[in-house]
C-alpha cells in the first residue's frame, strides 16, 4: 500500500490563500469597471425508471433531487495583469439529506505579456475527445454525469498552481496539484452487482484522500494551419482506487500512474478531424501480476463531426483501449473474479439539432460497447426561456450486458429534468 508522504504544497487552504492574495491585487474599488457579481438558482430532479428492487441503504424513486443557489464573483485591475474569479455554491441533496457550500472553482490569476499564473481551485480539461477522456486525467464526477446534471459539473476543480508560457511558436502549460480521486457511482444513488465473488466478511478499509506525493501534468501545444497540434505527460495517480484482499480487510488505494500521449485535431474539408493516443505506465504494477492494479495501457481514439445542414450537427468517434502483459494478467487473476477484456472498443455518436433561432437544443448522445455488447443512449432537450431561464429535459438508458461499464448500471436508468435562472 502507498505510504503517505508528509505534503509540501498547496493544500486546499494553501491554494486558497495564493488565489485570496491575487484577489486583493486586483479588486477594484466599489463601482469601477472590472468587477462583476452574478449566479444562479438551479432545480435537478432524477427519477429511477422500471420496476427495480433497491437494496437498502439506496435510494429507489430519485437517485437524484438537489436545490442550488451558485454566486460567482470576478474582479480585474485596470490593465487586466491580476485578477480573481469564484464561483461557490450552496446545494440541498434531499436524497442524501445534506446541505453542503463549497467553492467549485476560486483562482486567481497574474497575466504577462507571454506567460500566466493562476492559483487556486480550478477546473482544467485537455485532449480533443467528446466525453472520452485519454490525456484528460483530472478529476471527474461520474456520478452527477449519470443522473443527468448538466454537462459542467463532469469535471472536478483542482487545487492547483498552472503556468502558462507563450513563447511562439509552441505553447506551455505546467501544472502542479494535489490529487483529487473521481466521484464514482456508488449504492447510495446506484443499483449494480456486486462484481466480487462471494466470501468471508471483511472490513472494507476506503483509500486514504491523499496517496502522497504532488501530480504533475505538462502540455506543449502549437498551431500549423488550421490545426492543433499537442503533446502531454503527468506524473499522476489513477483516480479510481485499487483494492487488495487480505485475510480480514479489503484496502484501497491509488495507485501511482505515469502517462504520455499527443492529439492532434482541426479542419478536415468541411469537417473535423480529431486523433488521440496515450500510453498509461502503471507504476505499481509494470508486469502485469498485480490483479489489485491497473495494467498498462494503449488508448486512441479518432473522432470525426460534420455539419450536415444548416443547424444539425453528427459526429462519430471511435475508441480503443489494449492491455498490456495480459497473460500475466490472466494468471494472476483469482478464481471466481471477472476478467477483463485485452482490447476494449467503444463508439460514440453525437446528434444535434437547433430550433427556434437555436433556443432549442436537441441533442442525443450514445456510448456503445462494441466489446463488451452494452450501451448508453442520453436524449435530451434544452429550452431557453429567456436569455436568464432555461430548463432542460433529458433521460439516460443503460443496458447491454452486465460485464460492461454501462450494462453494470443497467438498472439506473433515469429520466431527469434541470431548472435553471440566471440572475
Amino acid at each position: 500500500m502507498a505510504q503517505s508522504r508528509p505534503r509540501r504544497f498547496a493544500r486546499p487552504w494553501t491554494s486558497a490563500a495564493g488565489a485570496l492574495a491575487i484577489a486583493a491585487l486586483s479588486v477594484p474599488a466599489p463601482g469601477a469597471e472590472g468587477f462583476s457579481l452574478g449566479g444562479y438558482i438551479e432545480g435537478h430532479v432524477a427519477a429511477r425508471l422500471g420496476d427495480v428492487t433497491c437494496p437498502a441503504g439506496t435510494a429507489c424513486r430519485l437517485a437524484a433531487s438537489d436545490l442550488r443557489a451558485r454566486l460567482k464573483v470576478e474582479g480585474s485591475t485596470a490593465g487586466g495583469a491580476a485578477a480573481f474569479s469564484g464561483q461557490f455554491d450552496l446545494a440541498r441533496d434531499a436524497v442524501l439529506a445534506t446541505t453542503t457550500g463549497k467553492a467549485r472553482e476560486f483562482y486567481g490569476d497574474l497575466v504577462a505579456e507571454k506567460a500566466a499564473l493562476r492559483v487556486g481551485r480550478q477546473v482544467i480539461t485537455w485532449g480533443v475527445g467528446d466525453l472520452l477522456f485519454i490525456n484528460d486525467t483530472f478529476p471527474k464526477d461520474w456520478s452527477a454525469f449519470f443522473t443527468g446534471q448538466p454537462l459542467e459539473y463532469l469535471k472536478l476543480g483542482s487545487d492547483a498552481a498552472k503556468a502558462s508560457l507563450f513563447p511562439g511558436p509552441f505553447n506551455l502549460e505546467l501544472v502542479v496539484a494535489e490529487f483529487r480521486p473521481d466521484a464514482l457511482p456508488d449504492r447510495r444513488r446506484f443499483v449494480f452487482d456486486d462484481p466480487l465473488p462471494a466470501g468471508p466478511s471483511r472490513l472494507l478499509v476506503e483509500p486514504h484522500s491523499d496517496p502522497g506525493g504532488l501530480e504533475v501534468s505538462g502540455k506543449i501545444y502549437g498551431y500549423w494551419d488550421n490545426w492543433e497540434l499537442a503533446g502531454y505527460a503527468a506524473r499522476t495517480h489513477f483516480r479510481s482506487p485499487a483494492y487488495r484482499f487480505g485475510a480480514t480487510e479489503i484496502v484501497g488505494r491509488y495507485p501511482r500512474l505515469h502517462t504520455y500521449g499527443a492529439s492532434l485535431g482541426g479542419s478536415f474539408g468541411k469537417s473535423v478531424l480529431t486523433l488521440e493516443a496515450g500510453y498509461y505506465d502503471s507504476r505499481e504494477d509494470r508486469s502485469g501480476t498485480d490483479p489489485s492494479v491497473e495494467n498498462s495501457q494503449l488508448r486512441a481514439l479518432v473522432g470525426y463531426s460534420r455539419q450536415l445542414v444548416e443547424d444539425t450537427t453528427l459526429g462519430v468517434q471511435l475508441y480503443a483501449e489494449r492491455m498490456s502483459d495480459y497473460g500475466a494478467y490472466v494468471a494472476a487473476l483469482p478464481a471466481g473474479f471477472p476478467r477483463k477484456e485485452r482490447l476494449r472498443t467503444i463508439a460514440t455518436v453525437r446528434f444535434t439539432q437547433l430550433y427556434r433561432h437555436q433556443t432549442v437544443i436537441l441533442n442525443v448522445f450514445a456510448f456503445l460497447g462494441l466489446s463488451s455488447s452494452d450501451r448508453l443512449i442520453i436524449p435530451s432537450v434544452r429550452y431557453a426561456v429567456t436569455d436568464n431561464f432555461w430548463v432542460e429535459a433529458g433521460a439516460n438508458f443503460f443496458g447491454g450486458s452486465g460485464g460492461g461499464m454501462f450494462g453494470a448500471l443497467k438498472d439506473n436508468d433515469n429520466l431527469y429534468v434541470t431548472l435553471r435562472y440566471a440572475f
